[in-house]
């Protein structure tokens, strides 16, 4: 099978026969052999009615339901699961997002040879306050962070090799960053396509601002996850023993000069009474902390269990 194109959807019931005619003509076109996931991450409207109505006329059209929203992130695991072609598409069902960029990704992979391709909406249709600006700042943090030379993390259309999304694991809200996952799991070459952003046709964005924030910390989570994640204790523990051992000697210091003082009969004062004590003392207490949660962290990940993160109630055609 040439593509699996795989399409997470929340409430989005207007668009979706629109978008799989399109991508129906894109297919027959090119003569693709395919398949397309539709993941309903708990649509409340008609979403999964119809995607059920589109399979039985179709039947490369596949669907999973969700029980309830799970995120995005989870919607793109199911998928990467089920997928099987040899190259695999993401996009998203509000129609911004035009199937008509695949032939051209579909070669970037096949005759390229990249392993994952990024679109890159060069020009949008969003507001520039609310989603531009904000977006142009969390890009460029992203690159400056993850070394990942890309203009759009945030952009739903890419292109992946089948082996790539079989090694990535995509959790919480990770999927901004599955560039840098890949990168991450070895996958060097990561490639970049000015791809075509349209207006929203129906409904209205499923993303505030929100998304920005949330944005930043997961950045932060997968910086410390791809130096750390496999050897917490190589920061936390590092950084525990130069506290304690700097708040130990401190307060050796301190008891040494009590002493001498007291045999060259100076005056002194108890050491209780001295604030470098305290000072002494909870870096002392810091350091062992930071120890400890070095060492709870490389317990946890050596007796984790992989748990379900997401509960399917429905499937079709898989």
């Amino acid at each position: 099978m040439n593509l699996s194109i795989i399409i997470p959807l929340l409430n989005e019931e207007e668009s979706l026969k629109e978008l799989q005619q399109w991508i129906e003509k894109v297919m027959t076109a090119n003569n693709f052999s395919y398949e397309v996931i539709f993941i309903d991450d708990g649509s409340t409207d008609n979403s999964w009615p119809i995607i059920e109505e589109l399979s039985k006329e179709n039947q490369n059209i596949k669907g999973i339901r969700f029980l309830r929203n799970y995120g995005k992130s989870q919607a793109l695991h199911a998928g990467f699961a089920k997928a099987q072609g040899d190259v695999i598409i993401t996009m998203d069902a509000d129609l911004q997002d035009s199937p008509d960029e695949i032939p051209e990704l579909y070669s970037m992979i096949i005759d390229q040879k990249y392993d994952l391709v990024s679109g890159w909406k060069k020009k949008r249709f969003d507001s520039v306050v609310s989603k531009n600006l904000p977006s142009k700042l969390f890009n460029w943090a992203a690159r400056k962070t993850s070394g990942v030379a890309l203009n759009d993390f945030n952009c739903g259309l890419k292109a992946y090799k089948k082996v790539v999304v079989k090694n990535i694991e995509v959790s919480g809200e990770m999927h901004r960053y599955i560039p840098v996952l890949a990168k991450n799991a070895g996958f060097a070459k990561i490639g970049e396509k000015v791809v075509v952003h349209q207006a929203r046709k129906y409904g209205s964005t499923k993303f505030g601002m929100e998304r920005f924030i949330n944005g930043f910390l997961d950045l932060i989570t997968i910086w410390f996850l791809s130096r750390f994640g496999k050897r917490p204790m190589h920061l936390f523990g590092a950084w525990g023993v130069v506290m304690f051992l700097i708040g130990f000697l401190s307060a050796g210091y301190i008891g040494f000069m009590k002493l001498y003082r007291l045999y060259d009969k100076q005056s002194t004062i108890l050491i209780t009474d001295n604030p470098w004590f305290y000072i002494a003392l909870t870096t002392m207490i810091i350091g062992t902390q930071l120890f400890l949660a070095g060492f709870l962290g490389e317990i946890i990940l050596r007796t984790k269990n992989n748990e379900e993160r997401y509960k399917v109630s429905k499937e079709i055609n898989l």
